[in-house]
């Protein structure tokens, strides 16, 4: 079973449990008024909602199967997701209320009932379910990559995957055929070496997936490692296909979101605009030069959370506890708030709502000599937030950017509206998070 095969395994279990613990909460609270009828009254308006419930889930990372069950994260974020089930419910039945029933505390006991039934799913799941069919995923002269990729697909152990390493100086059928394998993963360059083609042409018809490195990065950690891909690797992934649907849905969509953000967050602006005055007597904004798609610079706004000197002697990474950021700035930061002003540059169309974040330009040229084909994130347009945000830390030196740079290729090349959803939404986690 694949990760989205387990996933998909993981929502189909939530939806059942969801009707499954509608029909008990009603049960337990009407009683011996209790009757089928009831049952089907409620149906679908809770059926609308479970559709905001699952987007709550995740949201909040509970169909990530890298986390155990047990382990303080999960079950912090699995808590925080009940409360939010509840709170949804509310807002639904009385805020936006439009149907005839008006749930209380069958409200209540309907997300406590289902909030333990989905923790023993998932437990029983992680620990029973997911490895019932192992997954098989063969190493074959892997060289440098060949530790790095078996640690990351034994840290999915507990879900049935496991690494095997095979003898490269060995046939590869007889190998195939004595460890049946589901994946066999080989070097980037295997299609070049006419000896491992006529190894792989004796595998035909073994029933079984190879992958090369980049790929198998790609399917395993969702990033691709410039240490894996050269110049034909681009030719033959990022040339531009027929986007223009896309690009036309996503404009609508950035148009839509900016605009909606900026009328609901209008209050906040002016409680930030005085906490940034009241402070310290300085502008409210800060307008900064990045680079945007095919190079061109364009200004970005934030709010200021800097003090005013901050970059007198020239521009420099921000530490993680970087003594330049005010006590507001701090908060804004911490929330990400301080990034509302750019809802402007997205309807001026500089940036989009989901791209590659851009960056200045003076690092820019610093990372272009530093960082092999850099550039390449220049060919889409640059966005409010990103793969590369949601995946990994805030860049502070080189090697981040490095690291954020191949979260950003795989953006680029899988680039579609869906990921563009998913993206958003757990962005809404990164600011509840902080």
């Amino acid at each position: 079973m694949g990760f989205l095969f387990r996933k998909l395994s993981l929502l189909l279990g939530d939806i059942l449990l969801l009707y499954g613990s509608l029909f008990l909460a009603l049960f337990v609270g009407f009683w011996q008024k209790f009757e089928p009828s009831i049952f089907f009254q409620h149906v679908l308006p809770f059926s609308i909602l479970y559709v905001l419930w699952v987007i709550v889930f995740y949201v909040m990372d509970l169909y990530d199967l890298t986390l155990p069950p047990t382990s303080p994260p999960f079950l912090s974020r699995f808590g925080v997701a009940l409360v939010a089930l509840f709170v949804t419910g509310i807002v639904y039945f009385y805020a936006l209320s439009f149907w005839e029933i008006t749930p209380k505390t069958n409200l209540l006991i309907h997300v406590l009932i289902f909030g333990v039934l989905a923790y023993a799913w998932r437990f029983l799941f992680s620990s029973k379910i997911s490895g019932l069919v192992p997954w098989r995923v063969g190493l074959y002269g892997l060289g440098q990559h060949q530790e790095p990729l078996g640690s990351i697909i034994d840290f999915h152990k507990h879900h049935g995957y496991e690494s095997i390493v095979f003898d490269a100086q060995r046939s590869l059928a007889s190998q195939i055929e004595g460890h049946h394998p589901h994946v066999v993963i080989l070097p980037s360059l295997a299609m070049n070496d006419q000896i491992q083609v006529q190894s792989l042409y004796e595998c035909l018809g073994m029933s079984v997936t190879f992958l090369d490195v980049s790929q198998a990065y790609e399917f395993f950690s969702r990033r691709i490692p410039l240490s894996t891909v050269d110049q034909q690797w681009f030719i033959r992934n990022l040339q531009e296909k027929e986007r223009g649907l896309y690009r036309h849905l996503k404009r609508i969509f950035d148009i839509a979101v900016a605009s909606a953000l900026l009328v609901a967050t209008s209050p906040l602006w002016v409680l930030f605009a005085l906490a940034i005055k009241l402070e310290d007597q300085g502008a409210i904004f800060y307008s900064q030069q990045r680079v945007g798609r095919h190079g061109k610079i364009f200004w970005i706004k934030k709010f200021r959370t800097m003090k005013s000197d901050a970059e007198v002697h020239g521009a420099k990474w921000a530490d993680e506890k970087d003594s330049r950021v005010t006590n507001v700035g701090a908060f804004l930061r911490r929330t990400h708030l301080d990034e509302l002003p750019q809802m402007l540059n997205i309807l001026r169309g500089d940036i989009s709502l989901v791209g590659p974040r851009p960056e200045r330009p003076e690092f820019v040229e610093i990372l272009q000599k530093e960082i092999p084909h850099y550039h390449i994130r220049h060919f889409v347009k640059p966005g409010f937030t990103g793969w590369a945000q949601i995946k990994f830390r805030y860049a502070r030196s080189v090697l981040d950017s490095q690291k954020k740079f191949e979260y950003d290729l795989y953006y680029i090349k899988n680039r579609s509206f869906i990921l563009d959803v998913l993206i958003l939404l757990k962005t809404i986690q990164l600011v509840f998070r902080g």
